[in-house]
């Protein structure tokens, strides 16, 4: 049975996850191309069984490559990163094509987000290691936010990552200095952010961190919803919300965060650049016929009771828009929704066709959505669906190239790897991306 995101701590699984690409054979006789990091690998383990009191029997790393043959390694991923302490990308040119670290990438920066949620704190549990260094430029937007300085484990580990310490034996003293740092960052990391548990999701569904190389898109997350400014509906009180539409949280008291600011994180882990805005401001762009970007609309059904919100959802509604999914949120276990849900319902139902779908069974509107838990599992379909069907009723995206305005990192050094990139004045604007759906099964992976 899994365990649910936020109980128990991870004390009997492993400390870290080592995630890397693995480099082909370029002939089935060749030596293994990644003795290397496991060579890395097996050093960090050593140091970090010396920095710490982990018990006997406790792994303190996780490499795919320790697995036997025959073993479900997807079940077995899915373990180690709903379970791992700290998430250790290795970095590197292929790293960051590679579907199955994208996957891997993904599946433990979501904890991150619920955590956040459940806490109000931001964490990351990501700590960057460099195989082989990779230009600012060509990584993807979650490790381009990710504030780390590389060159505090040394300037040769900075030019020459990983591979060229341990190739290049006269920098055999940097190597050891580099991957004692990095145990040490790991042990640091651990102590900090203390990050639960999360759920075992299905592995072979869970969607890549990297959108396509040489792509900027845009994801837009509209509210429509009530504020605690305005005269609320008959039997609703005001602890679901705040000054703004934009502070709606319907999962209360379980998530201390907005909504919105829920589904953005999870949508900026899938590699978007992500703004956050309310319906009534944006109805205009809602409804021209030629869309400019992909989008998600959360949707409080108690802001129907609103004869005006009502008409307006409906003027959305009128067309079919597949490039906005809705997400409609009922959080069973508020004592308030009982007595109201048949009537919002209808409400909803007038307005917006929830049965609507794309021609392949795919719907537009994802009704009812009881927890946060299935809210954070439904973000990245809706997401992929509102993309492909963006990319099918507007102009492809421009293609990343020598005169694009991508925007450039900032940060406190050349060696920095990492942007802050949030305005002042709460319109989140990071980098990101989405694809159309890969092959199910499509993987660099030697089983």
């Amino acid at each position: 049975m899994a365990l649910p995101v936020g109980q128990g701590d991870a004390s009997d699984k492993p400390y870290f996850f080592l995630s890397y690409a693995h480099t082909p054979r370029n002939d089935p006789s060749d030596p293994d191309p990644d003795l290397w990091v496991a060579k890395l690998y097996n050093d960090l383990c050593a140091h970090i069984l010396q920095m710490t009191t982990l018990p006997a029997g406790v792994r303190a790393g996780f490499m795919d490559r320790g697995m036997n043959v025959g073993e479900g390694w997807p079940e077995s991923l899915a373990e180690a990163l709903a379970h791992c302490r700290v998430f250790v990308p290795l970095y590197s040119p292929r790293y960051f094509r590679s579907q199955q670290c994208g996957k891997e990438w993904y599946a433990f920066s979501q904890r991150a987000v619920y955590h956040r949620s459940l806490h109000d704190r931001q964490i990351s549990g990501i700590v960057p290691a460099l195989w082989v260094p990779v230009a600012a430029n060509d990584m993807p937007g979650p490790a381009e936010g990710l504030q780390f300085n590389h060159a505090d484990f040394g300037e040769d580990y900075a030019a020459e990552g990983f591979y060229g310490l341990i190739k290049l034996s006269y920098l055999k003293h940097e190597y050891e200095r580099a991957v004692y740092r990095l145990a040490q960052r790991i042990v640091q990391v651990v102590e900090d952010t203390k990050i639960a548990k999360g759920r075992h999701l299905d592995y072979h569904h869970v969607p890549s961190a990297f959108g396509p190389p040489g792509a900027s898109r845009p994801l837009r997350v509209t509210v429509l919803a009530c504020c605690d400014t305005e005269e609320l509906p008959a039997g609703r009180s005001p602890s679901c919300y705040g000054p703004s539409p934009r502070d709606w949280n319907p999962y209360r008291p379980q998530s201390s965060r907005p909504l919105a600011d829920h589904a953005a994180d999870l949508a900026r882990n899938l590699d978007y650049r992500v703004s956050v805005g309310v319906f009534e401001e944006e109805l205009d762009r809602l409804l021209d016929p030629t869309p400019t970007a992909p989008g998600l609309l959360l949707l409080d059904r108690w802001a129907l009771a609103s004869a005006e919100r009502r008409e307006m959802l409906s003027r959305f509604g009128s067309e079919h828009r597949p490039w906005v999914s809705v997400l409609v949120p009922w959080n069973r276990a508020d004592p308030e929704s009982g007595g109201h849900e048949e009537n919002l319902r209808r409400l909803a139902d007038d307005a917006l066709d929830p049965s609507r779908t794309d021609g392949t069974g795919g719907r537009f509107v994802r009704n009812n959505i009881p927890s946060l838990e299935v809210f954070s599992d439904d973000v990245p379909r809706a997401v992929g669906r509102a993309a492909k069907h963006y990319a099918a009723h507007a102009p492809a995206f421009p293609p990343r190239g020598p005169h694009s305005s991508r925007p450039r990192l900032r940060g406190p050094s050349a060696g920095t790897y990492g942007s802050d990139r949030s305005s002042p004045h709460g319109l989140h604007d990071d980098r990101g991306t989405t694809e159309p759906d890969k092959p199910e099964g499509q993987d660099d992976r030697e089983p």
